[in-house]
């Protein structure tokens, strides 16, 4: 049979079949190439680096003699350097930038304060981790484009992972201790603090793969973010240090 001698009502039909197909195909691609970031995925900071001072004090306003927020170290007591995530700056008439408001990592959550921009070495932020803790699910953004996305487990009812903006302040892997095999294949350390946590030193939230995929999705955990370990894998190279994690309701 030749393509002539068909009914042109059923050419119409297969074309237009077939592009449904195609339709339907690109739409199945679409949240992994590429989409719009919406309001809830979307973060505003000014950037992230370390301190230039052995020790910074964060004040309560941006002005000298402001009441004292915090004292953070350019070091660590493990020696690895502090990370730090600035959310805002104040500019002199000039436009540069005077005065930083950053995040404090620690108790209580969501303390933030004012360094002088002589104090930190700060490089753009273009991506970051969005965890969407009702519905238990992770996305990875690159600007406006969406990488990667999967389940996770959050905490359980009585040690609930706390919403806000954090970030990525280390990264390792748990392999190196026979004690961390719950922590998965990879690890990031937040600045995020919970009520309880499987987090080596506790208290710290963290976002790790896990052993058991099969949990994935549930409220399970003592606070951290588990996600499966083909997800973190993904994410280890992807992620610097510094980067926004933001954790909605």
């Amino acid at each position: 049979m030749s393509w002539g001698s068909l009914d042109p009502r059923r050419l119409l039909a297969v074309g237009a079949l077939s592009a449904a197909l195609v339709l339907a195909l690109l739409a199945a691609l679409a949240p992994t190439a590429g989409a719009e970031s919406t309001r809830a995925s979307s973060v505003s900071v000014v950037g992230s680096g370390t301190l230039t001072r052995a020790k910074v004090s964060v004040l309560a306003a941006p002005k000298a003699g402001a009441r004292r927020v915090a004292v953070m170290r350019q070091f660590r007591p493990d020696f690895r350097p502090q990370v730090v995530l600035a959310l805002d700056a104040l500019r002199s008439k000039s436009g540069a930038p005077s005065w930083y408001r950053i995040a404090v990592p620690g108790r209580p959550n969501g303390r933030t304060g004012w360094v002088r921009a002589s104090a930190v070495e700060l490089r753009p932020v273009k991506k970051r981790l969005v965890v969407f803790r009702g519905a238990r699910r992770f996305e990875y953004w690159e600007g406006d484009r969406l990488v990667r996305k999967g389940k996770v487990a959050v905490g359980k009812p009585g040690a609930e992972t706390p919403t806000g903006l954090f970030y990525v302040t280390w990264k390792f892997s748990p392999k190196i201790d026979p004690n961390w095999a719950i922590l998965g294949e990879y690890a990031f350390e937040t600045s995020a603090y919970s009520k309880l946590t499987d987090w080596p030193g506790g208290g710290i939230v963290g976002v790790h793969g896990t052993p058991w995929p099969e949990l994935l999705g549930q409220a399970v955990s003592h606070g951290c973010i588990r996600m499966h370990n083909r997800d973190i894998l993904f994410l280890k190279s992807r992620v610097p240090l510094g980067t926004p994690v933001k954790i909605v309701p």
